[in-house]
């Protein structure tokens, strides 16, 4: 992808995670014409500045019978606490708010992760329950009438 964008090469190395998400779920549902694909692509961050890819986010499908969505995101070495996911997670959040089916966007966390809960502090996400080594957090989207 950095070739075909014209990106400054880099070393980011795709997480076997991620791999797999890849393979198993994301492009699958991707190419799934009964799916939306704008909840099952994973979407890529690149730095004009810096003119390399900086991260990815996602939502990890589209939202369930109750509105809930969950959304996953992640940044590589070197662009770290430089405010890039916060601004992301922010607009991904404001797109979403603007889906009618979409009431709640959660975010599962592991414990010791400090700078995801800051991220999700600064975009007015609640921590709501923890299990299994995470933190759950949710944003109730409130609408006008």
């Amino acid at each position: 992808m950095e070739e075909e964008l014209r990106l400054e090469a880099s070393a980011n190395i795709i997480s076997t995670e991620l791999k797999e998400a890849l393979e198993q779920s994301i492009l699958p549902k991707v190419f799934n014409l009964n799916k939306n694909y704008l909840f099952n692509t994973l979407w890529t961050l690149i730095s004009k500045i810096e003119n390399k890819i900086i991260g990815d986010l996602c939502f990890t499908g589209e939202p369930e019978a109750n509105g809930e969505i969950k959304i996953g995101y992640g940044t590589y070495e070197g662009f770290k606490g430089k405010g890039y996911l916060t601004e992301a997670v922010g607009r991904i959040v404001k797109w979403a708010i603007d889906q009618p089916e979409v009431k709640t966007i959660s975010v599962s966390i592991a414990i010791g992760n400090l700078a995801s809960y800051s991220i999700l502090d600064k975009n007015t996400f609640v921590k709501v329950a923890k299990g299994e080594g995470m933190f759950n957090w949710k944003l109730k989207v409130r609408r006008s009438t």
